[in-house]
């Protein structure tokens, strides 16, 4: 299968996009690059890169533009379909709301979790063994303040199952309670969180059940319904869910040492965590589909002029937990 892709030089006085399906139906991937931005309908591209300094939303900033859109090319080469499915759902994502996008994310990643990219990756990438933890999650309350941690250092807050399924409880607990007016999302350890618990990946053999269970117990659907609460506290690794859980917060604070990468499509699949519907929000779709087609790493100063951060401070104090 050829690798459905068209790169525009937007610097060529010829370039044009080729006439085909509507723009929402075509599976081919369409990246434009030139050395400025240039006038054109955004909307009928998925990535637009430039060499310009400072260049505005929703153009990506490159040293080489056609370099990166060439690197662009091999990624979609070789991972075709997940690149595809993710360019999809995000141009569906312009017309549906949030609680709709996680489900359309949710129906992608799990049709890609029993196709065969995912499968290769599982059999030819080392997983360590499971380590869990009786209290992945702890809660500390100080008035109508929250603190959420995620506690599991040794794994750098990799999220399991019950990782997941302990976020979910103490979200509901905000939910539940209109007294809590602030709520605090933090991780332990020398990292925010490094995303999915790989040595859970491949267990469910299950895709269409993986999917109701991604539904019913999902923290980012948590997180929308309390977002205007949140403040995310990042620093070290946000990676995947690490970054795409933390993206629903009403306000994003990350440290000098903040590092956020979207490994998924390597890995054959798309994020999962409701990062397509998280991050676009803040950044526009353009900007993920780059993070999440290049697997490249965001700096908190990166992030902060893209506007996935709102803040770069000094790592707080420790919390008490009682």
């Amino acid at each position: 299968m050829q690798a459905p892709l068209r790169l525009v030089d937007l610097d060529s006085p010829r370039a044009s996009l080729p006439k085909g399906a509507p723009f929402e139906a075509n599976p081919a991937i369409v990246i434009g690059y030139a050395a400025e931005p240039v006038d054109v309908p955004v909307e009928e591209y998925d990535v637009l890169l430039t060499a310009a300094p400072d260049a505005p939303r929703p153009w990506v900033i490159h040293a080489d533009p056609p370099a990166a859109a060439d690197r662009l090319a091999r990624v979609v080469a070789e991972r075709t379909e997940s690149a595809v499915a993710l360019i999809q759902v995000l141009r569906m994502g312009r017309n549906l709301g949030p609680e709709e996008r996680l489900v359309t994310e949710s129906l992608a990643y799990s049709v890609l979790q029993s196709g065969a990219a995912f499968r290769h990756w599982l059999a030819t990438t080392p997983r360590n063994a499971a380590r869990p933890s009786s209290q992945p999650v702890r809660l500390a309350r100080c008035g109508e303040r929250l603190t959420i941690t995620l506690d599991r250092p040794w794994v750098r807050n990799a999220v399991d199952a019950a990782t997941r399924d302990a976020l979910c409880e103490a979200l509901s607990v905000t939910l539940a309670d209109p007294s809590v007016t602030r709520v605090d999302l933090r991780g332990n350890g020398p990292a925010f969180c490094s995303g999915g618990d790989l040595s859970e990946f491949g267990t469910s053999h299950d895709p269409a059940r993986a999917h109701l269970l991604r539904v019913d117990r999902s923290p980012a659907a948590r997180l929308l319904r309390c977002a205007e609460r949140v403040t995310a506290h990042l620093h070290g690794a946000c990676v995947g869910a690490g970054i795409e859980l933390a993206a629903f917060a009403a306000r994003v604070v990350a440290t000098p040492d903040t590092r956020i990468r979207l490994p998924e499509i390597g890995m054959g699949l798309i994020p999962g965590a409701g990062g397509t519907a998280s991050i676009p929000r803040r950044i526009g779709r353009h900007r993920t589909a780059y993070l999440a087609l290049s697997g490249g790493t965001l700096t908190a100063g990166q992030a902060l002029s893209w506007g996935l951060v709102d803040e770069v401070a000094p790592v707080a104090g420790p919390v008490t937990y009682t």
